[in-house]
């Protein structure tokens, strides 16, 4: 038997097959429901509600995400979905690295006693302070404002723990030389930590803006006009103009998701990559 053989025979006899099996058993079950409503997007009522269910449309609809459109403002809601997600994403990164850099490296009266804040602060549930903030918002007048929408939402205890675990990985002599060169804070964050966690600001990215796009509790209070709604409450509204009608539910959902596969596609390395250092530096 050749060696090549042989290693292919011993990688297949290797493999821990009950296990293999259950995950795939498990992966097959969490992905029917997302090709389910990919299939039901084009179907039409009555393949919807044929018995027995019909896998596969007898013919492809396109009437259905036109429906969408004619029910609600779709094009309103997906466009302050992007300018709210977008907005508070940069701001939450650009925090979060600033916090995270300043609770590491730097060394400030009381710095364990914010620390310990901050992760407590993780374990209060956000209906808690819902109602503080609304009344904050709305003696500043930011009701039904983007402002209203973003600002408040910007500040996460998260995002600034997880870039803490890579920023306190850089070597304090690297940061100590930058400084004799001359450089501020803010050069070190840009030249020196920035360029060193790049893995780990993507990381982040990918779940501030995944948690700001399916926003639904918070936009929903700040907000009364319907042109300052967000998607998730778009779909609500579309759920009770069209509550016998799932095959137009199914299309607008597939398009609420585009974004989030579009930017989960192309960065599924970078966040398998950096959710696996993670783990290894706890």
């Amino acid at each position: 038997m050749r060696p090549l053989d042989h290693r292919r025979r011993s990688r297949l006899f290797g493999y821990n097959w009950p296990i293999f099996c259950i995950l795939a058993i498990g992966s097959l079950m969490m992905l029917f429901p997302f090709v389910w409503m990919i299939l039901s997007a084009f179907k039409t009522r009555a393949d919807v509600y044929a018995y027995p269910p019909r896998w596969l449309p007898s013919e492809w609809s396109w009437d259905n995400f036109r429906q969408v459109f004619e029910m609600i403002p779709f094009l309103r809601y997906y466009a302050n979905s992007i300018i709210t997600s977008v907005a508070q994403t940069a701001l939450q990164i650009v925090l979060s690295v600033t916090a995270a850099y300043a609770v590491t490296k730097l060394h400030f009266p009381g710095r364990k006693l914010f620390v310990t804040f901050m992760q407590s602060s993780m374990f209060v549930p956000s209906v808690v302070t819902m109602v503080p903030l609304y009344l904050v918002v709305a003696s500043m007048r930011m009701i039904d404002t983007y402002a209203g929408i973003i600002l408040p939402q910007i500040a996460t205890a998260f995002t600034t723990m997880l870039l803490m675990s890579f920023i306190a990985s850089i070597p304090q002599d690297l940061i100590d030389s930058a400084r004799l060169d001359g450089c501020g804070h803010l050069r070190v964050m840009t030249k020196v930590v920035i360029p060193n966690i790049k893995g780990a600001i993507s990381t982040a990215t990918l779940f501030a803006f995944l948690g700001n796009w399916k926003s639904y509790t918070w936009p929903l209070i700040v907000t009364n006009r319907t042109e300052m709604r967000t998607l998730p409450i778009g779909l609500k509204y579309l759920v009770q103009e069209s509550s016998s009608e799932y095959q137009v539910m199914m299309a607008a959902s597939l398009m609420a998701i585009l974004p989030v596969l579009i930017v989960f596609i192309f960065c599924e390395k970078q966040l398998v990559r950096s959710i696996t250092l993670t783990g290894m530096k706890s």
